[in-house]
């Protein structure tokens, strides 16, 4: 049972159109549901939406075409919305042979296929440092929009301008939590979260010259933060910062 069939059987129960023994029988029956469908090289996890409220996830890395063609084919067949990460367009024509409805996302190396789930309350910002962080910042972007929020795109406004992101102070202040992405030095979530009330999530970027250690200066310099209500993800997790900010505007 999804997220929205399961509102859909509560709202059925309070308007009086459903009995109660009836909700009980389908409720019993999703329990009974297999936990997980064994495809052989997978193990999809079923109970994923019941227990967070969205399905499992593709990681493309290390996955053959026919490998994600076949666990999103069952993911779309269920009813589900489906996101795969970090993928290339050799998986999405295998993908798109069996689920013709899936779309290729390039920047965010994502393929996707949109369902309707529970809306978030609020606007989620997302904000790149530099234009060669927008891969990743895609990644963060795509996710929480999937995951059923608004999602407002704030890009190249590093300190390296600062005038850039000073200039989106409003948009920033209207948010209900915000992802900022950077990489070399890492230092735009502390300035963006000295600038709000609300969550922030860094995540830090691989992107930089070599005293940046792929990422790790950044990723150091985000969890130095003097700043209050920063967290962090690990370096280029686009993904986990999207999944993070949309249980943060659904809660």
């Amino acid at each position: 049972m999804t997220p929205a069939e399961l509102r859909s059987l509560l709202d059925q129960i309070a308007a009086g159109t459903l009995p109660a023994e009836a909700a009980h029988q389908r409720l019993l029956a999703t329990l009974r549901d297999a936990p997980y469908d064994d495809l052989g090289f997978a193990r999809l996890d079923n109970h994923r939406s019941v227990r967070q409220g969205f399905p499992e996830v593709i990681l493309g890395l290390g996955k053959t075409p026919d490998q994600i063609a076949a666990i999103s084919a069952r993911l779309v067949e269920r009813g589900h919305p489906l996101l795969v990460t970090r993928t290339d367009e050799a998986a999405f024509t295998a993908v798109q042979a069996l689920v013709p409805e899936a779309e290729f996302l390039a920047v965010a190396r994502a393929i996707i296929v949109r369902r309707e789930v529970a809306p978030g309350r609020g606007t989620i910002v997302v904000a790149s440092a530099g234009t060669s962080d927008v891969p990743v910042a895609e990644e963060a972007a795509v996710t929480a929009e999937l995951m059923g929020n608004t999602v407002e795109r704030l890009y190249d406004v590093g300190v390296a301008g600062i005038h850039r992101v000073l200039k989106e102070r409003a948009r920033l202040e209207a948010a209900r939590v915000i992802i900022v992405v950077a990489g070399m030095e890492g230092a735009l979530p502390s300035v963006v979260a000295g600038m709000v009330d609300v969550p922030v999530i860094g995540v830090p970027t691989s992107i930089g010259y070599g005293a940046s250690f792929g990422g790790i200066a950044a990723l150091l310099g985000m969890l130095n933060s003097c700043a209050n209500g920063v967290s962090v993800v690990n370096i280029d997790n686009g993904f986990g910062a999207g999944c993070i900010a949309s249980m943060i505007n659904h809660g």
